[in-house]
């Protein structure tokens, strides 16, 4: 399974720096959110495929330099399914224990996804692969609170959902929100359709305005114009990072009360925030 066995659990994504100077900063940054116990910690790569190579080595220098386990996303874009097979052969080999399984987002300059000749062409089809084949890997598959933006209808993207987790996923983690209506909304329609799986809430602690309204706009995820408003009142990094710190840590906190499984925290390389809202909070 993707996580262990227990009551909560809680991750935290990574991406792979652009230089050596990124990359000790990230590992010193794991080394600080280490002292929150976490379960697993991910890792993505970029679009199109472009990172693999340093993926694999980042979650296995975290698995061993730590000894947490480690996931690594994998999607279809730009790869056929002996490609795959590849990737999912050396991260076993290099003692991975998860995947994050995604269709992935159209590579840079292109607007729509398109499958590889010999790939696939649904995350779907990837989970059922990896659960098949590769059956002693955890499978995490995404969710989406406020609907994925390709997706025709919100119907159509919980029942896109629902193939996923039947294919062999077997935790959901979600994409960023800021209104937790959305989240317990969707957690809610994802139980009338019968889907078992744990369902944990993917975070982003907002530290800057800007850069999350660039995220925002990317993902097609809400940023709630009272939160927008208080942000922008003073144009100020000390500021904005105190009221995005507030906000997250209120947000996961009802989140946690409700009882939710665990919390994954999109921690961008960094540590402060993360680490300022789970030394808040109370965990279960």
């Amino acid at each position: 399974m993707f996580y262990p066995s227990r009551r909560f659990n809680l991750s935290f994504e990574l991406f792979p720096p652009k230089s050596a100077a990124g990359e000790a900063a990230m590992y010193d940054s794991v080394q600080h959110l280490m002292a929150f116990a976490p379960d697993v910690i991910t890792c993505t790569y970029g679009a199109g495929g472009s990172t693999r190579d340093k993926t694999l080595e980042i979650t296995q220098q975290v698995r061993q330099r730590f000894g947490v386990r480690v996931a690594s996303h994998l999607t279809c874009v730009g790869s056929t399914v002996d490609d795959l097979r590849g990737y999912l052969a050396e991260a076993r080999a290099r003692g991975v224990e998860n995947i994050v399984a995604l269709r992935g987002d159209p590579p840079k300059g292109e607007t729509a996804f398109r499958q590889t000749a010999g790939g696939l062409r649904y995350a779907s089809e990837l989970v059922a692969l990896i659960s098949r084949e590769f059956p002693a890997f955890g499978i995490a598959v995404a969710g989406y609170p406020e609907t994925h933006q390709e997706a025709v209808s919100p119907q159509a993207d919980l029942e896109n959902l629902v193939r996923k987790v039947a294919a062999g996923g077997h935790v959901v983690i979600t994409q960023l929100f800021y209104d937790n209506a959305d989240f317990f909304r969707f957690e809610g329609r994802c139980r009338e359709l019968g889907i078992a799986a744990p369902i944990i809430p993917g975070i982003l602690p907002v530290t800057n305005l800007s850069q999350i309204q660039r995220i925002t706009t990317l993902c097609k995820a809400c940023l709630p114009e009272d939160f927008v408003a208080e942000l922008s009142q003073k144009d100020d990094p000390q500021w904005q990072f105190a009221v995005g710190v507030r906000q997250a840590t209120r947000q996961v906190q009802e989140l946690i009360d409700a009882g939710v499984p665990g919390l994954h925290f999109y921690v961008l390389n960094k540590s402060p925030a993360t680490a300022a809202v789970l030394s808040a909070i109370q965990r279960p």
